[in-house]
């Protein structure tokens, strides 16, 4: 989805603590649950299907035994349920959430230290500081407002830090800084400014997962399959083509083209494809098993993260910042998330997985495989709602709209994208008929049987 820098926090407390209550439940069940918003969130249960190349990529980069990655990932998956249920009853004093350690400790921030027992009370460490999270976007956001006019020079990359509670910006120098924040209009009382010597560049010639030729020459990566309606496809990343250009596979063979395209500003595109090619839900594990996706739920900042791509294979690390805005030499773009994974050449456009979680695409950084460096993808759920696309999961997709305006197909029932549903209303889906356990308005895949904290067979 595209993201928003003043997001709608209000909703009353109670609800709010209610439904963090029931994804408590939810996930010792079920093998997902929901956030109070109503998104797909997965449990612990999902930890039991990770994939071997991600575990031995996890023990290589992260130092951790199979059963450490497997419960780290399942801590990771419960602490952002529990972060979107507080994020609603904190409301604007929110300041934004974060874990830490192989065991996923959870750090919640407040402005308001009268708000410290409702985070604690829900299995959360408390952190009072100065700034909301709104407050801290809405100036990256004036940012990327003078950055999409003209990218500033020796600026590589900003982001807002929920650790320092400050926006931070890189830079080769304090001038360049102190310019692109004059030029903005942010104030330096929340920015951070730190020297550094990146010179990220897209990932040009790349792959991930399977590779892909464009035009017959240049390489990248397929990120994940999907669907829209009855095409099949993949996403991409957007700095590997324009419409029009023609694709062939790992295998040489005719493929597809690409339908859309965006870079610079974002850098995502997706591919359709001839009937030669079917759409799995699956990640190349590059002999050590393939990594299946489950769904597209976004980890916290923290979180563990690993990166499928040709040239370097798997390689592991943890997400740093989200909706950050970096410079390359064709532009800025933003929103990508900042990564410590390494990449080299040929593994743009490739995917980047928590657990079997898809979370985006590779699109550029600095540093090499040798002596690390830092790596930004571009958030798939973004690239999933502007082209209307579906991923692929291990579950039965259901086939998204021709337009992303246009309500889904479904096949058969009552249940509907866009509706809102109230505790206790009951739908039809698939020939099965289902109860509403929490209050949401359904969003493109969180059908009843995909979503069982929000609906009960019956």
């Amino acid at each position: 989805m595209e993201l928003t820098v003043l997001r709608r926090r209000a909703l009353a407390a109670c609800t709010a603590t209610v439904a963090v209550g029931a994804l408590a439940l939810a996930g010792l069940t079920g093998t997902a649950s929901a956030d109070p918003t109503g998104a797909a969130t997965p449990t612990a249960a999902g930890a039991g299907q990770l994939s071997p190349g991600l575990i031995e990529a996890m023990r290589r980069d992260l130092g951790l035994s199979e059963k450490e990655a497997r419960s780290r990932i399942g801590d990771e998956y419960r602490a952002a349920a529990v972060a979107a249920g507080l994020e609603k009853s904190l409301g604007a004093s929110f300041a934004g959430a974060r874990v830490s350690g192989d065991s996923a400790v959870l750090t919640v921030a407040t402005t308001d230290a009268s708000q410290a027992a409702r985070i604690t009370a829900a299995g959360a460490e408390a952190e009072v500081v100065g700034h909301s999270l709104d407050r801290l976007e809405a100036a990256k956001a004036a940012l990327d407002r003078t950055a999409h006019s003209r990218s500033p020079k020796n600026v590589p990359s900003w982001y807002v830090d929920v650790r320092t509670n400050r926006v931070v910006v890189n830079a080769a120098d304090a001038a360049s800084a102190r310019a692109f924040l004059d030029t903005a209009g942010v104030s330096r009382s929340l920015v951070q400014v730190n020297r550094s010597t990146e010179r990220p560049r897209a990932l040009a010639d790349l792959r991930g997962g399977d590779a892909y030729y464009m035009n017959g020459s240049g390489r990248c990566s397929i990120g994940f399959p999907v669907k829209r309606g009855t095409q099949n496809g993949f996403v991409t990343a957007g700095h590997c083509g324009r419409p029009g250009t023609t694709t062939t596979g790992s295998n040489q063979q005719a493929q597809g083209s690409f339908q859309a395209s965006t870079f610079p500003g974002r850098d995502y595109a997706w591919v359709a494809t001839n009937a030669n090619w079917t759409p799995r839900a699956l990640v190349n594990g590059y002999g050590r098993g393939d990594v299946t996706v489950t769904g597209s739920t976004e980890m916290l900042e923290g979180a563990s993260v690993c990166r499928s791509g040709s040239t370097t294979g798997w390689h592991c690390g943890t997400i740093q910042q989200r909706n950050t805005s970096v410079t390359y030499p064709e532009g800025t773009i933003s929103p990508v998330t900042r990564t410590s994974v390494c990449a080299e050449p040929g593994d743009s456009g490739g995917s980047f997985l928590s657990g079997g979680q898809a979370q985006g695409v590779t699109s550029g950084g600095s540093g090499n495989c040798s002596s690390g460096g830092t790596t930004y993808f571009q958030p798939l759920n973004a690239a999933l709602q502007v082209y209307g696309l579906t991923l692929m999961t291990s579950g039965t997709p259901t086939d998204p709209p021709t337009d992303p305006t246009d309500p889904p197909t479904e096949p058969g029932g009552t249940w509907a994208v866009g509706t809102k549903y109230a505790p206790g209303a009951t739908v039809t889906y698939g020939g099965a008929s289902y109860r509403c356990l929490q209050g949401h308005t359904a969003q493109p895949g969180w059908q009843p049987p995909n979503v069982p904290a929000l609906w009960q067979r019956v």
